[in-house]
């Protein structure tokens, strides 16, 4: 009864006219950014950012969030239509999607999409309302040594999930821990790593590093991937919905799908992309239609959606109860709260309840202004894919200069970004995958004062982290994923050399 009451109370507080304002903006500029191809999620909160400054922070949060899953359930029309993923994760929507489209079923593919997102969402909001009150109370009896171990565990499985390769991960967490030790150091005063820069006192803002990595290299990105387009696929409005058959096979996917992605997307450093992978994988094996997967089928559409959107919701879980990003995104949430002086944590449900709770009714208000903003505008989701990108990307590029010169009224903020987003594009060339350096980068500060507060309290002692149940289990595990990351890593490359040998061998005895 207690999380009904207070699921109540935080309805009331996102029924609020300025926060039902701000819920709708989030969803609608999240949905219009994911149709853009190459994109993604973290470009559209990076952008939207620098505008929540200046509200509330439950208006603030209920809007990021909505910018959030908005982003992520945009990104399958592009990838519907064009075969082109707006989100990592849609594309494996992509999969069953695109060959729909191509059979002249893209409005019943978009349909399952909205239907499965919305009961995706459901799944996960239900879940993070059960479960983060109890994660809550447990981490109430976490030290600064368990603190640490747990960032610490976090950043590691983010690396180790790295699509680059866990050796490439580990090294832009690195990277991001040392750019977070920019400026003014706080327990003593010091300057660290300013290079003689009066702007970089202050350190480097979040924003500017995420428009950076994540909007002004996905552009650049983007510009040399698409040298043209359009939506090559039509609606047509009389085979829009499903039929009963196909509506009976929607539901047992976005049930698994659901629960799926609400698993993954409570787990620090998973992600989506992961969730929404392992959900189509899992269908394709236990759905009595997978004889048909690939060719275009209701099911394998519905279930990635469905984890995809659950996930999104559950990625709170661990960034407000434990201070630790369940998703890159949720990296730039922990910045923003930290921003308004809100440090994530156990104790954010007792000493911010209306926050959090107008949070999780803001899910179900959200995904019901997607289901019945999306529907109708699918049309005009379609026609916006045929912008030429000459016209579309210069725009997203002075938005993102507004945005990071709004910060200081600073010209040098503007440079830094662009300098940043060419970084990370050069990143993008290499495999070299810029989300964990954001994750190191937000957490760098925190881990650095945990790890401070607890070599004080034990006096100097290392030993604290071992004596410790808690962190002495977080630090095995942490150990354990980076000796197996790294076996995995060096096993690999030297297998690709042994191919690589063999190959040249067979070549010279020809």
């Amino acid at each position: 009864m207690d999380i009904l009451s207070s699921f109540y109370s935080g309805l009331l507080v996102v029924m609020e006219p300025q926060n039902l304002m701000y819920c709708f903006i989030g969803v609608f500029v999240g949905t219009f950014v994911g149709v853009l191809p190459g994109i993604g999620s973290m470009a559209a909160i990076a952008m939207i950012l620098p505008l929540t400054f200046y509200l509330e922070p439950t208006s603030a949060l209920v809007m990021i969030a909505g910018v959030y899953y908005g982003a992520e359930y945009g990104g399958s029309i592009a990838s519907i239509l064009m075969n082109i993923p707006g989100t990592p994760a849609a594309s494996i929507t992509a999969i069953e999607g695109h060959p729909m489209a191509k059979k002249g079923r893209a409005g019943v593919a978009l349909f399952s999409t909205a239907a499965a997102s919305f009961g995706g969402g459901m799944i996960g909001m239900i879940v993070m309302a059960v479960l983060s009150p109890s994660l809550a109370q447990l981490a109430l009896s976490f030290g600064p040594a368990d603190y640490f171990a747990v960032i610490l565990l976090g950043l590691m499985a983010a690396s180790a999930v790295s699509n680059g390769g866990a050796l490439k991960g580990i090294a832009m967490v690195v990277t991001g821990l040392m750019l977070g030790t920019i400026g003014i150091d706080l327990t003593t005063g010091d300057l660290r790593y300013t290079m003689g820069i009066p702007e970089l006192r202050d350190g480097v803002h979040i924003v500017i590093v995420a428009m950076g990595l994540f909007g002004v290299s996905e552009v650049i990105a983007s510009i040399r991937a698409n040298k043209g387009g359009s939506a090559t696929q039509t609606i047509n409005y009389d085979d829009f919905y499903p039929s009963w058959a196909e509506w009976k096979s929607l539901f047992a996917p976005i049930l698994r799908g659901g629960a799926i992605g609400s698993f993954f997307g409570a787990l620090p450093g998973t992600g989506q992309t992961i969730a929404a992978a392992i959900a189509y994988a899992v269908e394709k094996r236990v759905n009595k239609m997978r004889d048909q997967f690939g060719t275009g089928v209701v099911p394998g559409v519905a279930v990635p959606e469905a984890a995809n959107n659950s996930a999104t919701q559950t990625a709170f879980i661990p960034t407000l109860t434990l201070g630790v990003p369940g998703s890159p995104p949720m990296a730039i949430v922990i910045g923003a709260l930290m921003i308004y002086g809100i440090t994530p944590g156990p104790r954010l449900l007792t000493e911010e309840p209306d926050l959090f709770w107008g949070l999780v009714a803001s899910f179900l208000v959200g995904n019901l202004m997607l289901l019945v903003l999306n529907i109708p505008l699918i049309g005009i989701w379609v026609r916006l894919l045929k912008i030429p990108y000459k016209y579309m990307y210069p725009t997203i590029i002075v938005l993102i200069c507004v945005g990071v010169y709004s910060l200081n009224n600073n010209v040098f903020d503007v440079w830094l970004t662009l300098i940043i987003g060419a970084i990370g594009y050069l990143m993008k060339l290499f495999r070299f995958e810029p989300a964990p350096l954001l994750l190191g980068f937000v957490l760098g500060p925190l881990m650095e004062e945990q790890l401070r507060r607890a070599m004080l309290l034990s006096r100097g002692d290392p030993m604290v982290f071992l004596e410790r149940p808690i962190s002495a289990t977080l630090l095995a595990v942490t150990a354990a994923i980076l000796v197996f990351s790294t076996y995995s890593a060096l096993r690999k490359r030297r297998l690709a050399k042994t191919v690589k040998t063999k190959t040249q061998q067979e070549g010279t005895n020809t």
